[in-house]
């Protein structure tokens, strides 16, 4: 049923129901340890700067997704602890409310799991992710045992991705790979290079700067020694 249908049927619907049109907070629970509040900012972190010259995006961490004018707060499923939404504005948003996003579902969901929530990130969230949203691709990963798998939609049903060589999923989506690193799951290029933060970005920068320089040192002593023998040889140098 659209939600056009729903909402021309309301009878008999419960005070705990959400109607669009939706200016609506989100409603999700605490996350379940720091590790999953890192991990949640490292992604988006990591991603936005990747993508800082784009404004065709929204990615988001912990946040409600209201996908039915039906939908009851009380409701076991929320929201997923990391998604992107491609080819929308790149703005703030206290949710994700489909009916105000022109029908717009995550094109990528990562969960991370734990032992409270793993049960329903394999069942019910898959479930949903796979019948209702239509997102084509869908993680998981366990930050404590590190844990991680990633499924593509193919013909409506999602189907297991097959690790690289270096044990990194592909996304179809966002044209990078997910893999593990130092712990947590991070980005990488078509290449396998590591998608940086802006911090490790100025590390780079300054080292690139600091080998630079060195290899300006070495050559002016090179030039300097060159420069003594050719007098030791009664040779002016800049005859040369």
């Amino acid at each position: 049923m659209t939600i056009a249908q729903e909402l021309d049927s309301q009878e008999g619907i419960c005070q705990d129901v959400i109607f669009p049109p939706g200016d609506l907070y989100s409603d999700e629970p605490p996350l379940e340890s720091e590790l999953h509040l890192r991990q949640i900012i490292l992604l988006l972190t990591c991603l936005e700067w990747l993508w800082r010259d784009r404004n065709d995006f929204y990615a988001a961490g912990n946040l409600t997704i209201y996908y039915s004018p039906r939908q009851r707060k009380s409701e076991h499923f929320r929201g997923p602890d990391f998604f992107v939404v491609l080819g929308c504005e790149r703005k703030t948003r206290k949710s994700w409310v489909v009916w105000e996003e022109d029908g717009k579902y995550p094109h990528v969901i990562l969960e991370i799991l734990s032992d409270s929530t793993a049960n329903t990130d394999k069942d019910l969230k898959k479930k949903i992710y796979q019948d209702t949203f239509r997102t084509p691709d869908y993680f998981w990963f366990d930050p404590y045992t590190q844990e991680f798998a990633g499924f593509h939609l193919v013909d409506g049903e999602y189907q297991p991705l097959q690790a690289s060589e270096q044990g990194y999923l592909w996304s179809h989506q966002l044209g990078l790979y997910l893999g593990v690193y130092e712990g947590l799951l991070r980005f990488f290029t078509r290449d396998g290079q590591l998608v940086p933060t802006p911090e490790e970005t100025a590390v780079q920068i300054q080292q690139q700067a600091k080998q630079a320089e060195q290899k300006a040192e070495q050559a002016e002593q090179k030039a300097e020694r060159l420069a003594a023998k050719l007098r030791e040889l009664n040779i002016d140098p800049d005859t040369i």
